[in-house]
């Protein structure tokens, strides 16, 4: 049991815990947290800086930068289907893609530990810019620090990113009536890294499903509702706590009801067999290379097909619909009709994947 007063992993895995961590401990203590329409407090996949036609010479009429930064422990460092250099560009990538925003730039810190193999890191660059090469993005700054080899087991990567948007898209922007979109398969990436690490043999090719996601989604946001508004309402990157904490914080942030069909989510039966002798639920399980969006109801089918034909969201799936009956809430219907509650979980059931 977790101490009071002292952090523990669950402050770390994407669910109650962590965001109790942010709202009582650092927003309580910051006066200052935004510097656009998005901010800090907002908790979205990143921020926004507002640029004004007349600030500093600036031309356009309006325009967002959206800034985001995340921090990577993946254990094991390599695993089927990628490594920690991939998931890191790969995170800052897609964080900066589901606000809307086309990269940029990175940064990238790394700490390296003493007797890590050069080889090793070597691996892990090139491995990020294939990522890099493949989404036109470059990383433009970094810094590189050692510690003693006791005081860290492995190698961590910050990477910081910025995008520009026309307006963000946010994770609190769902209406009655629209329709949820999954782009792919969920929870590859949890099970396909705790199968690794754990050594467990079953018998299948499963990987990571860690990807860019920016190139897949960017026509479907070009996709506009008669009075010129996006027809994609809102988007998250489901990574720690799974879709099953994306979809819980679109709910409570927009006010709505969410209820999405069992039957309708794309899984591998790689994945559900993994999950059932393991007692997990895949809905809470992190992915990295997919998106789940709230689109209006007229255009679901439109974004649907523009997902995929790209090789990333070929298994895309509408998966249900937005409503007003239990705001703040997501239930799940089975296939023989009964309902639950898709809750907020409350830690993470595979710690150190992302």
């Amino acid at each position: 049991m977790a101490k009071a007063n002292k952090i523990s992993m669950e402050h770390g895995a994407g669910g109650e815990q962590m965001q109790s961590l942010i709202g009582n401990t650092i927003l309580k203590n910051l006066t200052k947290t935004s510097a656009g329409t998005v901010g800090l407090d907002a908790l979205d996949d990143g921020a926004s800086i507002t640029l004004l036609k007349g600030m500093d010479g600036f031309s356009a009429e309006k325009t967002e930068l959206i800034m985001t930064t995340d921090s990577h422990v993946v254990k094991p460092i390599f695993f089927p289907g990628g490594d920690i250099g991939r998931v890191s560009v790969c995170g800052a990538i897609n964080d900066l893609s589901v606000m809307g925003a086309r990269p940029l730039a990175l940064s990238c810190g790394m700490i390296i530990p003493e007797g890590f193999d050069i080889i090793d890191l070597e691996k892990i660059v090139r491995s990020m810019n294939v990522v890099l090469e493949e989404v036109g993005v470059p990383i433009i700054t970094g810094d590189t620090k050692t510690v003693e080899g006791s005081a860290l087991d492995s190698i961590m990567i910050n990477i910081a990113g910025i995008g520009i948007c026309d307006s963000p898209v946010r994770d609190s922007g769902l209406s009655p009536g629209d329709k949820i979109i999954v782009t792919g398969y969920i929870a590859d990436h949890g099970v396909a890294l705790l199968t690794k690490r754990e050594g467990f043999e079953f018998n299948s090719d499963l990987e990571s499903d860690v990807a860019p996601v920016w190139k897949m989604i960017e026509p479907a946001l070009s996709v506009r509702t008669k009075d010129n508004k996006k027809a994609v309402s809102a988007m998250k990157d489901p990574t720690r706590g799974g879709i099953a904490d994306s979809l819980n914080e679109m709910a409570q942030k927009s006010k709505v009801g969410i209820r999405i069909y069992e039957e309708k989510i794309p899984i591998r039966e790689a994945v559900v067999t993994s999950c059932e002798m393991l007692g997990l639920d895949p809905l809470e399980i992190a992915n990295e290379g997919k998106v789940v969006m709230g689109v209006h109801p007229d255009f679901a089918d439109e974004i649907l097909k523009i997902i995929r034909q790209h090789p990333y969201g070929k298994n895309a799936a509408i998966i249900g619909e937005v409503n007003t009956e239990k705001p703040g809430k997501v239930i799940l219907e089975s296939a023989l009709g009964s309902t639950r509650y898709v809750d907020v979980p409350t830690g993470d059931p595979i710690p150190r994947v992302c």
